[in-house]
């Protein structure tokens, strides 16, 4: 593979982001919530309550942790020896390990570093990886690496073998395979036509989930809903169907996005138990198509499971 590209790979994998702090309050969380989903079909479910209103204090959800991995998108987009279009990035993949659950409000340090770069021809494949601690206490709250894929950013190879970076081995990667079986439990719900403009208020304002003109040069018909937010969505579906309500079972989440999501569309998650491991798939239901699938392993069963 000819060496065509202006991306330096040394450069890449080498570059130190700044650490950065994300505060946030109480009304985040439940904005976050809110924009994901939680209590779209009931404003008073007991399930899901707890993440929007609560006497003492909010409970969040696991994936607001995604949050902090869109705060490092814009150091991406200005990395020395990273040469690619920002308006053709693709969010490949997300991995969320959770350590302690995040607390209502706070103050979280988090640390980046490149984990892998993936020479792919026309496009790469950059991995990014965040660990996110209590800023006052030091303790490890979770741990997330993100896969983004960057069309027009590839052929950068200096030799016939495809340049191949990757800081975990592949037996440290997590593999699935959706059963053909019929699912253990199923989850529908409807997605709001404003959807996309309810969660970028969590802070992902890219326009291509609110400008039309933006998303039809990206070549969409409208604007698409967040991948993140298709997360959401479906690690919610398993915390109501599987965990009973209780987030706190949740130990990590995997999740490939396959396809967009346009907002107002329907929402339908399948789920298999293999374990302690929950192997999901969403499907967009108006399109017959799967925009996500993954893994998401427990901590704990709840007894009446």
């Amino acid at each position: 593979m000819a060496g065509t590209s202006e991306t330096d790979p040394n450069l890449v994998t080498s570059y130190q982001f700044p650490q950065l702090t994300y505060s946030y309050t109480e009304r985040d969380a439940a904005l976050y919530a809110l924009g994901v989903g939680a209590c779209s079909k009931d404003a008073v479910d007991d399930k899901e309550l707890k993440y929007v209103y609560h006497h003492e204090s909010i409970q969040v959800l696991p994936t607001f942790a995604t949050l902090i991995s869109v705060e490092f998108l814009s150091w991406i987009k200005q990395m020395p020896g990273l040469v690619f279009d920002p308006s053709l990035l693709l969010h490949g993949q997300q991995y969320i390990e959770i350590y302690k659950s995040l607390p209502s409000n706070g103050c979280i340090l988090n640390k980046a570093t490149i984990s892998g770069l993936h020479d792919k021809g026309k496009s790469a494949v950059l991995e990014v990886e965040i660990s996110s601690y209590e800023k006052e206490s030091g303790v490890l709250l979770c741990v997330q690496r993100m896969s983004l894929y960057l069309r027009g950013a590839g052929g950068f190879s200096k030799s016939s073998q495809p340049y191949s970076f990757s800081k975990y081995p592949s037996s440290q990667t997590f593999t699935y395979k959706i059963p053909k079986s019929q699912p253990f439990a199923v989850f529908e719900e409807c997605t709001q036509p404003s959807q996309a403009l309810l969660y970028r208020l969590s802070g992902d304002y890219n326009p291509l989930h609110s400008d039309p003109k933006a998303a039809e040069t990206t070549g969409f018909s409208r604007p698409i809903l967040h991948g993140l937010c298709t997360l959401g969505f479906a690690v919610r579906a398993i915390i109501y169907r599987i965990c009973q309500g209780d987030q706190n079972m949740i130990r990590n989440i995997t999740g490939k996005f396959l396809l967009h999501v346009y907002p107002g569309e329907t929402l339908i998650t399948e789920m298999w138990v293999d374990g302690m491991r929950v192997v999901y798939q969403l499907k967009v239901k108006e399109r017959n198509k799967a925009a996500l699938s993954g893994v998401v392993t427990l901590n704990y069963f709840t007894s009446s499971l």
